[in-house]
């Protein structure tokens, strides 16, 4: 934003350039982005030229600040965007380059930018400031609080501005799963956050909570996750990754979670031999109770095992988590094929995708839980904890109807 772009251009040739009525606007709009065009021309184009041009002017760095804060209220949304997208570039240093006049237009601008009534522009703007530590604060409160979350979340998430009190208000207030799940990837996250967030009883934002590992914990509120941990299926996975678990809690989650999560926790080289052994007796009853419902059968059998099921009105939501527990995934395979009616080898591509939304889709398309689809993500396509899909208010499904039918119509599935 200096006021002394480098020189370069001819001021004759860019005056000619302004001034010719038969040059095609390409030809102004080379000139709108050219970092030697000098501080005049630039705002002379930024006030005369078309959108395209304008946009361009925009974008350029050498635009003096006079003619960003303009453009700042340009009707066009298009040219407010490549604003919002170059403001913040200039931001670092900036009082030390430039002079105070030079300092308040640009802050000036950024503020409008933040008050934008396009969402899109101030989502850009917050995109692009996210991570910044010289941006007003009030800039940054604004867009924290923003209604809609995809301007809020970027700032929520990394924002070095934002206090552990800022945070806490915002979480008090009630706001959307996006916007606490927001929070709860914050690294690091202090304790007095973690015991809002789980106070807030949101699912997906405490499921993001545990597996972040910057995120502190309070003993007494990781007593409380495991209390509720029971029937909400989205948090087992979660919570056996988390280090800072004490045997106690190991034990506790031990006793109601699969097979393959036991297996994990057994797996931890913190424990002591009394857990180990707890938890070992633990897995024995899991996979006990997974032989009387499901055969532990080769995969070549699978095809009549769910057909036996199926005839016997066995085939469930019961059998295919056992099957899950079990870690038979051909039998999952042919179970939800034969409860969607699809083909096993359209159910393979589906889990062949590493996609949650497609799985979560079938699973509703088949009439089982979400439970099903949660231990189906996590148990068979063994999804890492930030890509997983938990339940929405620990039960429903996480997607619209309108979603899931798309996501099935992408494997020509009619629903």
């Amino acid at each position: 934003m200096s006021q002394n772009p480098p020189s370069g251009l001819d001021p004759q040739k860019a005056l000619s350039i302004l001034e010719s009525r038969t040059n095609p606007n390409p030809t102004r709009s080379d000139l709108a982005a050219r970092l030697d065009a000098g501080a005049d021309v630039l705002h002379y184009l930024a006030r005369q030229g078309a959108k395209a041009i304008r946009a361009a002017v925009a974008a350029n760095p050498a635009a003096p600040a006079a003619t960003n804060r303009m453009l700042a209220d340009d009707v066009e949304e298009d040219v407010r965007a490549e604003l919002a997208a170059k403001i913040a570039r200039l931001l670092p240093g900036l009082s030390e380059r430039e002079s105070s006049h030079v300092f308040a237009l640009t802050i000036e601008t950024l503020e409008c930018l933040a008050r934008d009534a396009a969402v899109r522009v101030r989502a850009i703007l917050a995109e692009e400031i996210k991570s910044l530590d010289c941006v007003p604060r009030e800039v940054v409160q604004a867009l924290a609080r923003d209604a809609e979350s995809i301007v809020a979340a970027p700032i929520l998430e990394y924002s070095p501005l934002l206090s552990d009190a800022d945070l806490m208000e915002i979480i008090a207030c009630g706001q959307v799963q996006e916007v606490l799940t927001a929070i709860a990837r914050r690294k690091p996250l202090n304790e007095p956050v973690t015991d809002c967030l789980v106070q807030s009883f949101d699912v997906a934002a405490i499921a993001t909570l545990l597996v972040n590992k910057d995120a502190k914990i309070r003993k007494d509120t990781m007593d409380k996750i495991i209390e509720q941990a029971e029937e909400i299926s989205a948090w087992h996975l979660p919570l056996a990754l988390r280090a800072d678990l004490s045997a106690r809690a190991i034990r506790r989650i031990g006793g109601f979670v699969g097979a393959s999560i036991i297996e994990r926790l057994a797996a931890r080289n913190d424990l002591s031999e009394a857990t180990r052994i707890q938890l070992n007796r633990e897995l024995r009853a899991r996979l006990a109770e997974t032989d009387i419902t499901v055969p532990r059968s080769l995969p070549n059998n699978a095809a009549q095992v769910v057909a036996e099921a199926l005839a016997e009105g066995r085939l469930d939501g019961s059998f295919v988590e056992h099957a899950c527990q079990a870690g038979q995934r051909e039998l999952v395979i042919m179970a939800l094929a034969a409860l969607a009616k699809v083909t096993d080898q359209t159910v393979r591509k589906m889990l062949m995708a590493g996609n949650a939304k497609p799985i979560v889709a079938l699973v509703w398309h088949a009439h089982l839980s979400m439970r099903v689809a949660f231990k189906i993500q996590t148990l068979v396509m063994k999804l890492p904890g930030q890509e997983l899909l938990p339940a929405r208010g620990g039960v429903n499904f996480p997607l619209t109807k309108e979603e899931m039918r798309w996501h099935l119509a992408y494997f020509d599935i009619a629903a």
